[in-house]
């Protein structure tokens, strides 16, 4: 006669939190590695954006020029073609579509925040003494305009300066890389495509090794 082995009730319900258990933990890597899949795909998103806007922003410029020539387009169009085609070589190291463009949707909406605003001309007079490169991200040291706006280079030699859309000759903007805490006061001398553009000794001073766009960057106009 035989006899069969039963599960007692204490038993049946251990296997089955058992069985819970495992079951519950690959549902956590899995929605860990989905969730670290996301981040990453967010990040790879906003570089590709990005770029194409400052390759967008670049080649209005060029536009621009074509449209209304003058005696240094042709040089000012040469140096633009030259930070197109490093922005291109950016684009494919980053795994984005090389040539994509899009405009600063912000540059010429944004002039200024209010709130920066009226703590400006407390703060006037140390602003003029801000030109030290590499003077830091400290506390704003003057109004805040281009909120959201990403800065490029120009391609232009000479000393450090800037060109801009919004902004005349002779005013004074100071950016900074929030990336590495870097900045630079520089003054307006032509008109670009964007909110600030900064010619290729400026961008020395706050860029980081082999990159050519500053994606998270504050631009206060100081004078």
């Amino acid at each position: 006669m035989s006899r069969r082995r039963t599960l007692s009730t204490k038993k049946k319900l251990a296997l089955l939190v058992s069985a819970a258990a495992v079951a519950g933990g690959g549902a956590f890597a899995l929605a860990a590695t989905s969730n670290a899949a996301s981040v990453q795909n967010a990040q790879s998103s906003t570089v590709c954006k990005g770029l194409a806007t400052a390759l967008g922003n670049n080649q209005k410029f060029i536009d621009g020029q074509r449209a209304k020539p003058d005696a240094q387009s042709a040089a000012r169009i040469a140096n633009r073609e030259a930070v197109i085609a490093q922005i291109k070589v950016q684009q494919e190291a980053s795994g984005c579509t090389v040539g994509e463009s899009a405009q600063d949707s912000q540059a010429g909406t944004q002039p200024a925040q209010s709130a920066p605003a009226a703590s400006a001309p407390a703060q006037s007079a140390p602003a003029q003494s801000a030109p030290a490169d590499n003077a830091g991200g400290g506390a704003a040291t003057g109004q805040q305009v281009c909120a959201g706006s990403t800065v490029t280079l120009s391609g232009e030699g000479g000393a450090p300066a800037a060109s801009s859309n919004q902004f005349p000759a002779g005013t004074k903007l100071k950016v900074t890389n929030l990336d590495n805490n870097k900045s630079t006061t520089v003054e307006v001398t032509s008109v670009s495509g964007s909110c600030v553009l900064l010619n290729n000794a400026a961008f020395e001073q706050v860029r980081e090794p082999g990159k050519f766009l500053i994606r998270k960057a504050r631009i206060e106009k100081v004078g």
